[in-house]
């Protein structure tokens, strides 16, 4: 049967990107169905590309940095707008998306603009915003989606006063007070990022600690330092309900409790953007959260149609999402296909920043592996001194019998760039001699696997001098 192209694929974000082009590699026809205002996804619209910038913006602009050398009162303006903060955000989004249309069309992916509904298991319906329709037909489909924030019912949103991370972007003022529903990932960034700003935050968690999937030692750092700025922490609370009024809301607390606040902001997971897509008349389903469930090769249940990126769960991360991509589209034409890299580094973009990979202390507790812990402190770093980070540390988990890396742990300043050297590490399967016999450049960051390294060696020949 002959089909308009070879592939299409429904969204543009990371992993729709890198599943179009390694088709087009390959010469195959492929056109990439994105709406106008999206294109380059959630990533780079209303997800990590903006409220990263954002993050930037913050840091720059209120002289985050700077306090530890110059003082706590330390501001390099004292009037800031979320113009001023949202503005750099724009203009990267904008460089973004011209940086992703030349790289479609250098490699002669063809950009429909619309929303994509399924005909079949091999057609299309592309609707535009004039109210047109198209039908397109492709040998196999890739669903990349992606995610939109998940919007209890009970909730009344109204992008002003109770709002969700989407919601963010186009605040027209810095609110005086906020408060986070959920502490996980996307909560407690925009918690730490609104504190840096004078906010006065309350995060309310239904659990007892906040990102319970990071290594304990370094969460318990976050929270010191978020209080430290003023975030209230409401952990093992549920909210119940949230009522708006003209000059703020009122958020009630399972316990009985009230919290008043200018804004409130709902960080309630995510839900697949599956809603739309008519997956039944392809002969698909999603789950309750929006998910499409994959086989290892990110085939859906029908064999030509593939689905990656967040819209299939966990890692949901931008990386692993632009890798399942290309892997995907490499399957799906018969290429050889290697799997997905298990050392995924997660990166919390906080302030100040979190990230690891590996394993954490009680995930190695319970399986019962013995491991020995190295610590680095950034304000023992001549170059945590010079950038001003006096809480900042690298923790090293140690098998004590081969001296294998088994997890790398970092908080503070360039926390998602430090933590490759040790992914590098492990991934390569080498070990903290490694580390204490390279030389790395003095004075960086870098600096404090060698430190680290040879705390944790110390404490293992400590054990091997005293047992003989």
């Amino acid at each position: 049967m002959s089909y308009d192209y070879d592939l299409l694929v429904i969204g543009s974000g990371p992993s729709g990107q890198k599943a179009a082009i390694q088709a087009a590699k390959v010469e195959r026809t492929v056109a990439l169905v994105e709406r106008r205002n999206m294109v380059g996804g959630v990533c780079v619209n209303t997800g990590t590309i903006p409220s990263k910038t954002l993050r930037e913006s913050i840091v720059y602009l209120t002289g985050m940095n700077q306090r530890a050398l110059y003082g706590r009162s330390y501001r390099p303006t004292d009037e800031l707008t979320m113009d001023d903060l949202l503005g750099r955000a724009n203009r990267v989004v904008g460089a973004e998306i011209d940086v992703i249309r030349d790289q479609l069309r250098r490699n002669r992916v063809e950009l429909l603009t619309g929303s994509a509904s399924f005909a079949d298991s091999h057609h299309l319906i592309v609707h535009d915003e004039r109210g047109g329709e198209q039908k397109i037909s492709g040998d196999k489909i890739v669903i990349a989606v992606g995610t939109c924030p998940a919007r209890p019912e009970s909730v009344a949103f109204d992008d002003r006063t109770i709002l969700d991370s989407d919601g963010i972007l186009v605040l027209d003022q810095i609110p005086g007070s906020m408060v986070v529903v959920g502490a996980g990932v996307v909560g407690i960034e925009y918690a730490s990022m609104f504190a840096a700003l004078g906010t006065k935050v309350t995060v309310v968690e239904r659990r007892a600690r906040l990102l319970d999937f990071c290594d304990i030692e370094i969460t318990e750092a976050l929270q010191y330092h978020l209080r430290d700025l003023g975030v209230t922490f409401r952990f093992n609370e549920t909210v119940t309900g949230v009522e708006a009024y003209k000059e703020g809301a009122l958020t009630f607390l399972e316990s009985g409790k009230k919290i008043a606040s200018r804004a409130v902001m709902y960080s309630a997971g995510r839900q697949g953007a599956t809603e739309s897509l008519g997956l039944e008349k392809a002969g698909l389903e999603a789950d309750e959260r929006g998910r499409i469930s994959v086989e290892s090769t990110f085939q859906t249940s029908v064999d030509n149609i593939y689905a990656v990126g967040d819209v299939i769960g966990f890692p949901s991360l931008a990386a692993s999402s632009a890798e399942q991509g290309r892997l995907a589209a490499r399957h799906a034409f018969g290429l050889e296909v290697s799997s997905i890299a298990k050392l995924l580094p997660v990166g919390i973009y906080t302030i100040p920043e979190v990230s690891f990979v590996g394993k954490t202390e009680e995930e190695l507790t319970e399986q019962a592996i013995p491991y020995e812990v190295g610590i680095s402190r950034y304000r023992e770093l001549a170059r945590g001194q010079i950038v001003g980070d006096s809480y900042g540390m690298l923790k090293l988990l140690v098998s004590p019998d081969d001296h294998k890396l088994l997890g790398v742990h970092v908080f503070g300043t360039s926390a998602t760039e430090v933590v490759h050297i040790g992914q590098a590490v492990m991934g390569t399967g080498g070990t903290i001699d490694f580390l204490m016999e390279s030389v790395f450049n003095y004075p960086t960051l870098a600096e404090s696997y060698k430190v680290a390294a040879l705390d944790a060696m110390n404490k293992i020949q400590a054990i091997d001098q005293l047992v003989g």
